[in-house]
């Protein structure tokens, strides 16, 4: 973090730096407008006299208004113009002393209004430097309040996005425990016991992994064999599973648990429908700056209404949709076709972004 990007986090860093630059800012202008009056040391001694009188007496200015915030608008009103009227005031004697005692060496104006117009120039100045003092203070609660905002819609997005990915493994836990129970039923204690192991792994998996952050495509594909190796318990010969993965696409990052619904829905409405010579196919594959999934079964098919399943009553396709909403907004494409010869294919389009290798 940089020593400007400190400053304009810490307040009081904040304030004693605008409050000095500020005050030198009215010397140097000060003395820019009355060059020609005087260019001797004396009167620039006298200007950063005055200066510095001002930084002085401006500062206790800060703790007022301050306490005055919390006061009601006409209370606070009065408070202000009362403390800038008194400021102002002991700024103007102050200058009138430096002016008339060092400057001038004891010579003083006859005119009264002399005073007056210095106390109305003071008045003035410190107006400027309250201005600016509410203007900042109110630029950084409005900062703060965006910020706040940011913050909380941030929450909300990410609470959304892990709402959506937890809605998606109900239905496989209790189909797995089911067949676990079965097997210990049928004293197949060997395949239960691998059976568990494999649910333990996958499950940790699923919730070890932020559904906000992107895994490798690698990892994906690990946990959705461990998926598919439980299911297969479950189908026997019912249930086999070609991949076909490009090793261009191992290193890119996908939402974690993004294909998992997609084999789920097809075991539920297309292998489960099938008394053999049931088959599920994954692939991935790059082109250009997109990465292609697909996912495809060779059930008995559905209907397809607008790229939407008309048998689809559950949150899947659905949640999948809204995630990859969430996470690439317009830049991603999801669709659900026809397979040839029969059943259903879903194919997904994401931004091909790779893993970052560490050297």
């Amino acid at each position: 973090m940089s020593r400007w990007q400190k400053t304009f986090e810490s307040n009081e860093r904040l304030f004693w730096t605008f409050h000095s630059m500020g005050w030198a800012g009215f010397a140097l202008i000060y003395y820019i407008g009355s060059f020609l009056h005087d260019v001797r040391p004396i009167w620039v001694f006298i200007i950063l006299l005055n200066a510095y009188a001002g930084w002085l007496v401006t500062i206790p200015l800060r703790y007022i208004f301050r306490r005055a915030r919390n006061l009601s608008p006409l209370k606070m009103l009065g408070v202000v113009l009362l403390a800038c009227y008194v400021t102002a005031l002991i700024w103007a004697v102050i200058k009138n002393i430096n002016y008339w005692e060092i400057y001038k060496h004891g010579y003083r104006p006859d005119a009264w209004y002399m005073y007056f117009t210095n106390t109305i120039n003071s008045m003035i100045m410190i107006g400027c430097w309250s201005g600016l003092y509410f203007g900042i203070k109110n630029f950084q609660m409005l900062q703060k309040e965006k910020q706040n905002a940011l913050k909380a819609s941030t929450m909300a997005h990410q609470a959304h996005i892990k709402m959506l990915r937890y809605q998606l493994n109900p239905h496989f836990l209790f189909n797995t425990l089911n067949a676990i129970s079965t097997l210990i039923l049928l004293k197949e204690n060997e395949t239960a016991e691998a059976m568990v192991s494999r649910l333990s792994n996958f499950l940790r998996y699923s919730l070890d992994n932020d559904p906000i952050k992107r895994v490798p495509l690698s990892q994906e594909v690990k946990a959705l064999r461990l998926y598919l190796e439980i299911e297969k318990v479950r189908f026997d010969d019912r249930l086999e599973v070609e991949w076909d993965i490009e090793p261009s696409c191992e290193d890119a990052l996908v939402p974690s648990m993004i294909l998992q619904p997609l084999i789920e829905n097809a075991i539920k409405h297309a292998i489960s429908k099938m008394e053999q010579g049931g088959r599920i196919a994954i692939s991935a594959r790059i082109f250009g700056n997109d990465l292609l999934l697909d996912v495809a079964d060779n059930g008995p098919g559905a209907d397809i209404k607008d790229g939407q399943l008309s048998r689809e009553k559950g949150v899947g396709l659905v949640n999948i949709r809204e995630r990859l909403q969430s996470l690439y907004h317009r830049n991603f494409a999801f669709s659900v076709e026809h397979n040839q010869p029969t059943g259903v294919r879903v194919r997904l389009r994401i931004p091909s972004e790779l893993k970052e290798c560490k050297l």
